[in-house]
């Protein structure tokens, strides 16, 4: 219980200066790093079974930012970096406003932003179909949806939040979590995915878009948060009416090059968002008549956008990166899993524990996976000791981690889209704490209505 005992003192610490002031990525790097320093010195493994130790505690800390800034800066923190600069790209070519002014003709007949926030979010959630990753679709989102968003009227925090949040509820059959989830609970991928995940997961978004409209409205109201609707009148597009189209063409490219609408031909995101570029400057180099000098200068936006999603975005990841792992190797978790395993309680009861320590687990440490990974081994067990049914454990526990870090501060999602949104993680964890609370309630709800409890 030490382990469990330091990992949230330090965790409230976090907490308290990064609400003080504390820059958040030298808050949490800080943070991680002693957590490191204090595993070595009770005897624990500072790194993960798949990093090499260099044969010392202090410098297997320091070994692990290094992993990290290879692993984030090169991975997902190029992917951000790319979508970042594509947005600093759509927006200095004039494209971005091309979008509103289009859009916003249609969109006029509907008075309420927040009708709009609740469209933009079940977009959004059909997009988490197409992109797995909720960090890469969050920050995907940012960079097409959010401007649009903004501009018809959508507060900047309600808009980051709908960004944030479309894969806290998990639609896809395919993805990896609900893949493991389907094989502990001893049932076939289409009938556990389709049949009893998916009636679910549907019944949580309708409620979390309606959480959604009157939470943010609430909180527009009392923080008297400035609305941003642009006067379209007043906007000046300098560029062609097709430019419109040129903002969304990752999008179009992650539905187009998913490997089965056109047979065979598969990209990954980052080609996608490398091909998108490529094309808006070829399209900017023909309508400027081939000048090349000044699609050149133009493209010069985009690489600026990138060095300031690695200062703004990617800094904050791999610092929130080597905090989660140092909560890990401290034993926290393990320490939660023990209390779990040791938990005396009925079917309904253990099914609300487990739960309620993935949810935690999943805030902590910023990860949706690792927590689910690390509790879902303990379900079949347990079930099987109590004559219940996995599913019944699992379910809640596949959606409640999902949820978890859609509410972290530190999580990859949230600190991702608040950078590019340029406010507060804090202040996007507010916005998404109701909606996640009334998902999670509802998941629970539906468990308990359409899954059976026992065997």
């Amino acid at each position: 219980m030490l382990e469990l005992l330091i990992g949230l003192v330090v965790t409230v610490a976090v907490g308290y200066f990064i609400v003080k002031g504390y820059k958040p990525a030298g808050v949490l790097l800080t943070a991680g790093l002693a957590l490191l320093f204090i595993t070595g010195i009770l005897g624990h493994s500072v790194l993960p079974s798949k990093i090499a130790s260099t044969g010392n505690m202090f410098t297997d800390s320091l070994e692990y930012v290094k992993f990290m800034l290879q692993n984030r800066g090169g991975g997902l923190g190029m992917q951000i970096m790319l979508l970042c600069g594509f947005a600093s790209y759509m927006t200095h070519i004039g494209a971005n406003n091309v979008v509103v002014k289009q859009f916003s003709k249609p969109l006029a007949v509907i008075k309420s932003p927040y009708v709009l926030l609740v469209a933009a979010y079940i977009v959004a959630c059909l997009m988490s179909l197409a992109v797995s990753s909720a960090t890469g679709l969050g920050v995907l989102l940012m960079a097409t949806l959010f401007p649009m968003m903004t501009a018809m009227g959508i507060s900047r925090p309600a808009a980051v939040a709908v960004c944030a949040s479309p894969a806290a509820i998990i639609l896809s059959p395919t993805s990896g979590d609900v893949v493991i989830a389907a094989e502990k609970s001893g049932m076939t991928l289409d009938v556990f995915a389709v049949q009893t995940v998916l009636p679910v997961s549907m019944c949580a978004i309708v409620v979390m878009a309606a959480a959604a409209f009157f939470w943010n409205k609430y909180l527009d109201k009392k923080d008297n948060t400035p609305m941003e609707r642009v006067d379209v009148s007043e906007i000046e597009v300098k560029a062609p009416a097709y430019y419109a189209v040129l903002p969304f063409l990752p999008i179009i490219g992650v539905f187009l090059f998913n490997g089965r609408t056109i047979p065979g031909l598969s990209l990954d995101i980052y080609t996608i968002v490398v091909l998108s570029i490529f094309v808006g400057a070829v399209i900017d180099y023909i309508t400027k008549r081939f000048d090349g000098k000044a699609t050149l200068d133009d493209l010069e936006s985009c690489y600026e956008g990138m060095a300031d999603a690695f200062k703004g975005v990617v800094m904050l990841l791999v610092a929130a990166g080597v905090f989660a792992q140092g909560l890990m190797s401290i034993g926290a978790i393990d320490n939660l899993l023990h209390i779990a395993e040791t938990a005396g309680a009925g079917g309904v009861a253990l099914m609300l524990i487990l739960t309620g320590l993935t949810v935690a687990a999943a805030i902590a440490t910023g990860s949706g996976n690792a927590p689910f990974y690390a509790f879902v081994e303990l379900a079949p067990a347990l079930a099987a000791k109590m004559g219940l049914n996995p599913a019944f454990l699992i379910i809640p526990m596949l959606q409640a981690s999902n949820l978890g870090r859609t509410i972290s501060p530190v999580s990859g999602v949230i600190v991702a889209t608040s950078g590019m949104g340029h406010i507060s993680p804090f202040e996007v964890v507010k916005r998404t704490s109701v909606p996640v609370l009334c998902g999670l309630i509802t998941v629970i709800i539906g468990t308990m209505i359409l899954v059976p409890v026992y065997a």
